[in-house]
């Protein structure tokens, strides 16, 4: 599950939250109530272990939706469509 950071636009309170790639965006500060946004974060890379790392992506022919949450071509809902070459 990804680690999300927010920023509240009333009181400028930073926090983060493990949400899943499912779930929608927090919108309100756990503080002041205001609105907060989702900022863009650096994040952490990802180390695939088994017999199918090397299988996701344009690479392995399947959509790596289920791994990364987006599409291989940027898209964060599955497209049923067959693997882009991006």
């Amino acid at each position: 599950m990804p680690t999300y950071e927010y920023e509240c636009e009333t009181c400028g309170l930073r926090f983060e939250r493990w949400q899943a790639f499912t779930e929608e965006p927090i919108a309100e500060c756990p503080e002041c109530h205001g609105k907060v946004r989702r900022m863009v974060s650096g994040g952490a890379g990802f180390i695939f272990k088994g017999s199918d790392h090397g299988h996701i992506g344009a690479r392995g022919g399947e959509c790596g939706f289920e791994h990364t949450g987006k599409t291989c071509c940027g898209r964060t809902e599955r497209c049923e469509q067959p693997t882009c070459s991006k």
